[in-house]
């Protein structure tokens, strides 16, 4: 069924994405929210004729540690910006053998480490909504979205993991090994820094949320392991971050084609269903 919906997308990532031909007629938006700056300005334009809202979650000069990112205001300002989707790439450490460092992972959920990080919009911040909003978290991401990116990454040939939970710590240190022991224990797939609020914040907002997670290493679980390295990080990152966004702007152009916008609605009733407010 067809929908008045326009898509946009939104895209979080930064490294990858910072070619200056990627974007037509790019235009910057400095927007302000209730719940401040977001990290930078968004770059608005075009990919491949799709609508598209590009913002550097951590800044173009990767200056705001994980705790310290913005959150609420780069969701805000997406939304702001009209953007009806959210496409996210995220570095992560791999928690089981065969997650192997270059591989990708369509992440399906989640488990939070991460502690006094803003996580809901709804606090009676000024200028923001109102209410409580109690939102269920299963499904967490958006299954329309995450099929496009599945389905991008089988297409392009790129060796890819339909489903991983991501354990999301608190940053900006990496785990003890008792630590990513138990976070293996835990059933956790994977581990990073980012993930949590941005995906309560997106679905809070109504938006079509999905990630794709570049394994950069083995965290430091394994018996012979070393410690996770930063050079080490960036520089498998580096070698493979083309992947993620390979994917990510082919998934922008599966999502466009759809004409059964309906899910989109669904994603903005469950919020409105989730928030109590007695006047």
């Amino acid at each position: 069924m067809e929908n008045s919906k326009k898509i946009k997308i939104g895209i979080i990532g930064g490294s990858g994405f910072d070619d200056p031909n990627l974007f037509e007629n790019p235009v910057e938006l400095d927007l302000s929210t209730p719940f401040g700056k977001p990290s930078d300005v968004l770059l608005s334009g075009q990919i491949a004729g799709v609508p598209c809202v590009l913002l550097a979650r951590h800044g173009r000069k990767h200056q705001y540690q994980p705790s310290d990112v913005n959150y609420r205001a780069n969701i805000w300002a997406l939304k702001q910006a009209g953007c009806t989707h959210v496409l996210a790439t995220t570095a992560t450490g791999s928690l089981v053998e065969d997650y192997q460092p270059g591989d990708l992972v369509i992440l399906d959920d989640f488990i939070d480490r991460t502690w006094g990080r803003k996580c809901t919009f709804y606090d009676r911040t000024e200028g923001g909504p109102r209410g409580v909003c109690h939102l269920p978290m299963h499904p967490a991401f958006c299954e329309r979205s995450r099929r496009a990116l599945q389905d991008a990454a089988r297409l392009r040939g790129y060796k890819y993991h339909e489903n991983g939970t991501a354990v999301v710590i608190q940053g900006p240190r990496f785990s003890s090994r008792a630590e990513s022991l138990m976070h293996r224990q835990w059933g956790g797939h994977l581990v990073n820094m980012t993930t949590v609020p941005e995906v309560n914040l997106a679905k809070e907002a109504g938006l079509s949320y999905a990630a794709v997670a570049l394994v950069t290493d083995y965290d430091c679980w394994r018996k012979d392991e070393k410690s996770v390295s930063v050079s080490e990080v960036l520089a498998m990152f580096a070698k493979n971050v083309k992947k993620a966004a390979d994917v990510i702007l082919d998934a922008v152009q599966i999502l466009a084609a759809d004409t059964d916008l309906e899910y989109l609605d669904a994603h903005e009733n469950m919020v409105s269903s989730a928030i109590m407010l007695k006047e």
